[in-house]
């Protein structure tokens, strides 16, 4: 069981971190290799987190569920200083950043929900009656995949 911290600028350990903000162990660690969260070692050699991190973690969790890729999640923390808890203008400066891809991939996703019932985005279903029909394969100049769809 973890001991109770009474002060607040004491560092947590892994397993505090993983308790106070819901994240496996494993997960910190990764994010940890990944360079999203830094620690430190005590004398027993043991990870030591500071506070901040609680919030750190919070960013890439949220950022997360956004469908933000972790290496734009490292690219904006990177921007924020060390030893400071990210704050609100933080995430906001953040968040407009992302704004312009969410909105793309909200595009992509509702073009592909419209599109779902009648055609995988290669015209194969009905060659006669698809609006994306590829005559002569030249969607394959378009690269691989379903390039209408992923336009």
């Amino acid at each position: 069981m973890a001991e109770r911290r009474t002060g607040g600028d004491e560092a947590l350990s892994v397993g505090e971190l993983a308790a106070r903000s819901g994240v496996a162990v494993s997960a910190l660690h990764f994010y940890e290799r990944q360079g999203l969260l830094r620690s430190t070692r005590n004398a027993g050699n043991q990870r030591r987190y500071p506070r901040e991190a609680l919030r750190r973690v919070a960013v890439i969790r949220v950022a997360q569920r956004a469908g933000i890729p972790l290496a734009a999640i490292g690219e904006a923390l990177a921007t924020l200083p060390d030893g400071r808890t990210p704050t609100q203008a933080d995430w906001t400066r953040l968040s407009r950043h992302w704004r312009g891809e969410l909105d793309a991939r909200i595009a992509q996703l509702t073009r592909l929900r419209d599109q779902l019932d009648g055609c995988i985005g290669c015209g194969c279903l009905s060659l006669r009656a698809c609006p994306l029909r590829n005559p002569g394969d030249v969607a394959a100049t378009r690269g691989p995949g379903a390039p209408y769809l992923e336009r």
